[in-house]
């Protein structure tokens, strides 16, 4: 077995490493790996590769790999006899930047300013990636456990190939622990653990006959009532946080302008995380004389509810509330579960110890996410043996998806800290044999690396 690092010698190595981990992840934001469409995929190849580049310097073999999508990178290192195989996941495609005059530097050349650095994918999710590959540095030779990355390419574009990947790759990306570096803290200060996930329903709502575009928009208004309610019957609702979010905290971070009305009812924090929310994202009525309308639409799905439910509930309510003399059609584009992590266990346990001890002395709190991240149900389903954690990795202020991303540096080398700790506490308890003889620890072996990767 290696030697257990002690706290104060891994803060030390972490100081040794954390510059070079700054220098490569502002190589790693300088790549404009944009996974839509439209955009030249030739620097999703490239961000890949460097992804590769630095799991390899970590002692990792590694590959490249493809299904039907953009390129992922899987990298493993196997550890002690015994020990627990640990799954790290991030992704390296970004959102596109958007009109740059909006931004007050390139948003692909990293600038630091007041201890934030700023660029598209410096928090999301380039630091995710860095987080992990400094944890691994820090332990360099003496690694407690076995590692696995799994750095996805297309998780802004909806995470399309994900489950093709997961199901290719199953048994090199079995883990016993799954750690998922793309979620929010709390605070500036203030880790979290998310531990539930609203699922995502797209749709497009087509309305043709006479004057379309009224009709249509007649037919949008039903879908909420006076105080901003989803007025659409059978959507699951619950009401389960267990912090406090207060509303003058919401419009100071949202931007919320004076004298404007909060929609819904209810505690801010269950608004957000726990109840259905439906938005219109566009609309065309482009075609001539007007005789055909379509919006695109959005429902975000409460945790416990299922998304083909949730069209269905969608299309009844909109059949229902029709105008006469038009038709109507309701596509489903895109769907994502909703989910809920169990936040306890011995797994937890240490999670929670490594965090507290990262913050000096500030425990991490469980949150939910008004939004999605499609790997966790995705993980979930294919690996539902695996303790999930999904920590922080940004703050409310670091404006992922808009302009003027930034990281928080101080906290990000914090969360770099914590992963690295965790690492020795999950080697804490294979001794007190948390994880069975028949861990994942043993299968979880992958293929030497392509030549043709680089």
């Amino acid at each position: 077995m290696p030697t257990i690092r002690t706290e104060q010698e891994l803060r030390a190595a972490l100081d040794r490493v954390l510059p070079g981990v700054r220098d490569d992840l502002e190589r790693l934001v300088r790549v404009p790996g944009i996974a839509f469409a439209g955009f030249d995929h030739s620097q999703v190849d490239r961000s890949a590769a460097l992804v590769a580049e630095l799991l390899d310097d970590c002692g990792l073999r590694t590959r490249v790999v493809r299904a039907g999508g953009q390129p992922a990178v899987i990298g493993h290192r196997p550890g002690p006899p015994g020990s627990p195989t640990v799954l790290l996941y991030a992704h390296h495609d970004v959102q596109p930047a958007g009109d740059p005059a909006l931004w007050h530097s390139h948003p692909f050349w990293p600038v630091e300013r007041d201890g934030r650095l700023y660029g598209r994918g410096a928090a999301d999710d380039k630091a995710g990636v860095m987080a992990h590959v400094a944890a691994l540095r820090a332990w360099g030779d003496d690694l407690p456990v076995g590692v696995t990355v799994f750095v996805e390419g297309e998780e802004e574009y909806g995470s399309a190939s994900l489950e093709r990947l997961l199901d290719e790759h199953a048994e090199a990306l079995r883990a016993d622990v799954i750690v998922v570096a793309d979620s929010d803290n709390w605070d500036i200060g203030r880790p979290a653990f998310t531990t539930s996930l609203r699922g995502q329903l797209g749709c497009l709502v087509e309305v043709r006959g006479p004057d379309a575009l009224t009709a249509l928009v007649r037919l949008l208004s039903t879908l909420h009532d006076e105080a901003g309610e989803v007025a659409v019957a059978g959507l699951v609702s619950r009401e389960t946080a267990t912090v406090d979010y207060p509303e003058e905290r919401l419009r100071r971070e949202a931007g919320v302008l004076d004298g404007v009305r909060l929609v819904s009812r209810g505690r801010i924090a269950d608004r957000l995380w726990a109840k259905p929310s439906l938005t219109v994202l566009g609309v065309d009525a482009s075609h001539p004389r007007l005789r055909q309308a379509t919006a695109k639409v959005s429902l975000r799905l409460a945790p416990g509810d299922d998304p083909l439910s949730g069209y269905e509930a969608v299309r009844t309510h909109l059949r229902a509330h029709l105008p006469r003399n038009v038709s109507l059609e309701v596509t489903l584009e895109s769907r994502g579960d909703p989910c809920v992590v169990p936040a306890d266990g011995p797994v937890y346990d240490a999670a929670r110890a490594a965090w507290t001890t990262a913050w000096d002395g500030t425990a991490p709190v469980d949150i939910g996410i008004g939004g999605s991240i499609p790997c966790v149900a995705a993980f979930q389903r294919r690996f539902p043996e695996a303790v999930l954690l999904v920590p922080g990795i940004e703050d409310p202020y670091c404006a992922a998806h808009g302009p003027d991303e930034s990281l928080h540096l101080a906290d990000f080398a914090r969360t770099c800290l914590a992963e690295a700790l965790l690492l020795g506490e999950l080697q804490s308890l294979t001794t007190r044999k948390v994880f069975s003889s028949g861990s994942a620890a043993s299968g979880s072996v992958i293929p030497a690396a392509s030549p043709a990767r680089r």
